[in-house]
C-alpha cells in the first residue's frame, strides 16, 4: 500500500517536471518550429496563397473575410465619390436642374459608400443607379462587378473548404490513451486499441507505426529523430480495416523489432516516442484524412491488456461500452521478448530431445563360446 501511495505522491507532485518532450501530442498536433527562415522562402507561401488561407486559424481567416469585403466596399465607395465629385454631381457644385449625373443620387461619401456595397452585392434597391453620361461610371460599374465575383468566390471557397477539411472528421477517431505489452497467439506483443466514434465508415483505412529516437551511427553522426517503420496489424491484416468497431492493434515483438532488446524493468529508462498513423478515405466527401497520436515510455504498460468493451444485448445488438475503451488488466506476461523466445526454444529442444557430449559409444566385440 505504502508503495502505491509513494508511486502516486512522486506522479503528482514530480512527473511535471520530468515530462517528455513529444513531437506529437496526443491529439496528433506536431510539435516543431521553423528557426532562421529566409525571408525570400517566406515569401513562397504567399505564392501557395489558397494552401495558407486554408491553413490560418478561424481567427485570422474571419479577419481576412470581413476586411476583404468591407476594403473593397470602401475603395469602390472612393472611387464613386471621386467620379461624381469630377462630374460635378455634388449638390455643392449647384448642377443645374437639366443635368444628369454619372450615377444617380449620390449626394456625399456615404451615398457613394451604399451604392459601391450595392453593386458589390448586387443588392439593387433602384434607387441609385449609372446613367449612360460617362463611360468612366460604366466600366467602373464593370469592374467593380467582376472583382466582386472573384473576392465572393475566394472567401466563401475558403471558408466551406475550411468547414469541409477531413481535419475534423479525425477529431471522432481516438486511440486508446496507454499502448500495452502482453502475450497474444503465442508471441509478445505491444498493443494499441482505436475507435471511430461515427457509425459512416473510413475506407480503405491502414495504419502504420514510426518509432523516434535519437541514434548514433558507427560514423559518430547523432541523429535526433530517426525513424524506424514499426508494422501494426490485426488479424485480418492492416489494410482495408473493416473499422465498425473498435478494433485492437498490435505490433509483434520479434528478433526484428526494436522492442526485442527491452524489458518490463528498462521500460521506462528508455527514450522513444512511438507515434501511430490511421490513413483513411471518409465515406461522406471521398477525401483522404490522417489520424495521428503518440506514445512515451511512461505510457506504455508492460504485462497488462485491454479490457473487453463490445458486448451483445438481449435483443441481438451488439453494444460498444466506451467506459472500458482505455481500461487496462494487469496479466502473466514474460519480463521481456528474448526471455519468452528462449523458453520456446528450450521446449521445443527438450520435445526433439537433445544430445549428451560427454556419452562415448565403446565397440564391444562378441565372443562364440560355443565350438563345432
Amino acid at each position: 500500500m505504502f508503495k502505491h501511495l509513494r508511486k502516486w505522491f512522486v506522479t503528482r507532485f514530480f512527473g511535471h517536471s520530468r515530462r517528455r518532450a513529444r513531437l506529437v501530442s496526443k491529439d496528433g498536433r506536431c510539435n516543431i518550429e521553423f528557426g532562421n527562415v529566409e525571408a525570400q522562402s517566406r515569401l513562397i507561401f504567399f505564392v501557395d496563397i489558397w494552401t495558407t488561407v486554408l491553413d490560418l486559424k478561424w481567427r485570422y481567416k474571419m479577419t481576412i473575410f470581413i476586411t476583404a469585403f468591407l476594403g473593397s466596399w470602401f475603395f469602390f465607395g472612393l472611387l464613386w465619390y471621386v467620379v461624381a465629385y469630377v462630374h460635378k454631381d455634388l449638390p455643392e457644385f449647384h448642377p443645374p436642374a437639366n443635368h444628369t449625373p454619372c450615377v444617380e443620387h449620390i449626394n456625399g461619401l456615404t451615398s457613394a459608400f451604399l451604392f459601391s456595397l450595392e453593386t458589390q452585392v448586387t443588392i439593387g434597391y433602384g434607387f441609385r443607379c449609372v446613367t449612360e453620361q460617362c463611360g468612366t461610371a460604366i466600366f467602373l460599374l464593370i469592374f467593380q462587378s467582376i472583382l466582386g465575383v472573384i473576392i465572393n468566390s475566394f472567401m466563401c471557397g475558403a471558408i466551406l473548404a475550411k468547414i469541409s477539411r477531413p481535419k475534423k472528421r479525425a477529431k471522432t477517431i481516438t486511440f486508446s490513451k496507454n499502448a500495452v505489452i502482453s502475450k497474444r497467439g503465442g508471441k509478445l506483443c505491444l498493443l494499441i486499441r482505436v475507435a471511430n466514434l461515427r457509425k459512416s465508415l473510413l475506407i480503405g483505412s491502414h495504419i502504420y507505426g514510426k518509432l523516434l529516437r535519437t541514434t548514433i551511427t558507427p560514423e559518430g553522426e547523432t541523429i535526433i529523430l530517426d525513424q524506424i517503420n514499426i508494422n501494426f496489424v490485426v488479424d485480418a491484416g492492416n489494410e482495408n480495416l473493416f473499422f465498425i468497431s473498435p478494433l485492437t492493434i498490435y505490433h509483434v515483438i520479434d528478433h526484428t523489432s526494436p522492442f526485442f532488446h527491452m524489458a518490463a524493468e528498462t521500460l521506462p529508462q528508455q527514450d522513444f516516442e512511438l507515434v501511430v498513423f490511421l490513413d483513411g478515405t471518409v465515406e461522406a466527401t471521398s477525401a483522404t484524412c490522417q489520424v495521428r497520436t503518440s506514445y512515451v515510455p511512461e505510457e506504455v504498460l508492460w504485462g497488462y491488456r485491454f479490457a473487453p468493451i463490445v458486448s451483445k444485448t438481449k435483443e441481438g445488438k451488439y453494444r460498444v461500452d466506451f467506459h472500458n475503451f482505455s481500461k487496462t488488466v494487469e496479466v502473466e506476461t514474460p519480463h521481456c521478448a528474448m526471455c519468452l523466445y528462449n523458453e520456446k526454444d528450450a521446449r521445443a529442444k527438450m520435445k526433439r530431445g537433445y544430445d549428451n557430449p560427454n556419452f562415448v559409444l565403446s565397440e564391444v566385440n562378441e565372443t562364440d563360446d560355443t565350438k563345432m
